[in-house]
């Protein structure tokens, strides 16, 4: 796979054209400068006055000059990273940067999944009635987008028109599509400004691709080969994220950390293959069970744990009680008398993400005690005791 071969290119290109707008620029202040003082042995000139001739222009052209060099200077930011959320905001607000432009929208194609949508000044069902989910067809460059509403949609600042170009790589293709909007009236970009579209779409394709490539190699060493869910490290990495995030918006989250009854003894009486299956339909049955939010992960040999954000301990209950309940309903083969014990913790404010992790694995320590389909709540305060909740569906 050629993973991230063209950033260093797309780096150098991009503060080789910065080097040349500034050279431009320094150039043009020159030449003021030149005309101020004049030939040597002439008095100095003062700069013209805003109505002589040749001001406007010279005005003019240092405007342009500081455009282009911050242009510039955002087309060679896209280029630095390899966070694919990353690049396609930098995109979006260089997209959006263009007087006149209210939102701005990339979708990016992935293999096998949905595209990628990102946006910039727009709300997610203003971004699902857009028409770019594809790129511009039969060799167009650019397509103008243009807006009607019923005469009974209710007023605001509506979208009115956008331009959407495709991403587009040499030797690659097309990998998605670019669009701006505004919420003005009727109005009609220039050409210089769909040059521009075009531009920072062929600029930042290469970028795109590459970190979408690194995201698709990260995400192959965050999942576990055997099971399918993520891995233990990719939890302890994640639990560290989403508790600094909970902290920072005070915001609910809650961890579930599960374990297979007696599994040993499944491996002793039935071998290690009918172990591996029944991990296998077990991690089938939780991803089932979780909601789109939630993340599952095999943190043991027989142990998975789900991070729940913006949720609490009585969420937690209830994700248990379904992922026992689809383990052991109508079950036949490897999984026919697996039971699950838990144990749930909801975050305090005095916690971290080893607090948390210890509190919910101390839970599940006396759930296991206490026999085989248990689930045991961490305390729900500090020097509060601990609770126990009622035991999970066994036989």
């Amino acid at each position: 796979m050629p993973l991230f071969a063209d950033t260093a290119t797309w780096v150098a290109v991009g503060f080789a054209v910065g080097a040349a707008v500034i050279a431009l620029a320094a150039s043009l202040v020159l030449l003021v400068l030149a005309l101020r003082r004049g030939s040597p042995g002439e008095p100095a000139r003062p700069a013209p006055a805003p109505d002589e001739p040749g001001a406007a222009e010279l005005e003019a052209a240092l405007h342009e000059a500081r455009g282009e060099s911050s242009r510039s200077h955002r087309l060679s930011e896209i280029a630095t990273s390899l966070d694919l959320d990353g690049v396609l905001q930098r995109t979006l607000a260089a997209a959006a940067a263009t007087e006149g432009v209210d939102a701005a929208m990339a979708v990016v194609r992935q293999t096998e999944d949905s595209p990628i949508v990102a946006t910039l000044g727009m709300t997610a069902e203003e971004a699902a009635r857009q028409p770019v989910s594809g790129s511009p067809s039969g060799g167009a460059r650019a397509v103008r987008i243009s807006y009607r509403y019923d005469a009974g949609t209710k007023p605001g600042r509506l979208i009115r028109g956008g331009i959407a170009v495709p991403l587009r790589e040499d030797h690659v293709g097309t990998i998605g599509t670019l669009a701006v909007f505004w919420r003005g009236g009727d109005r009609s970009p220039a050409d210089g400004e769909v040059a521009e579209l075009e531009e920072l779409a062929r600029t930042s394709a290469p970028a795109i691709r590459n970190a979408q490539e690194f995201r698709e190699a990260r995400q192959l060493t965050d999942v576990d080969v055997l099971t399918g869910v993520h891995n233990r490290r990719y939890f302890h990495e994640t639990l560290l994220r989403e508790c600094a995030r909970a902290h920072r918006y005070e915001r609910g989250l809650a961890l579930v950390i599960l374990d297979i009854d007696d599994f040993t003894e499944t491996n002793d009486r039935l071998g290690h293959h009918a172990g591996d299956d029944v991990l296998v339909v077990v991690a089938e049955r939780l991803r089932d069970a979780v909601r789109q939010a939630d993340i599952a992960c095999r943190v043991g040999t027989d142990e998975f744990a789900i991070i729940l954000p913006e949720a609490g301990a009585r969420d937690a209950e209830q994700l248990y009680r379904r992922i026992q309940f689809a383990v052991g309903s109508g079950s036949s083969g490897p999984v026919e008398h697996v039971r699950l014990s838990a144990g749930i913790a909801e975050l305090r404010p005095e916690d971290d993400s080893v607090s948390l992790f210890e509190r919910a694995d101390d839970a599940l320590y006396r759930a296991k005690g206490l026999g085989r389909g248990q689930v045991q709540q961490a305390e729900a305060e500090a020097g509060s005791g601990e609770r126990a909740l009622e035991p999970g569906t066994s036989s």
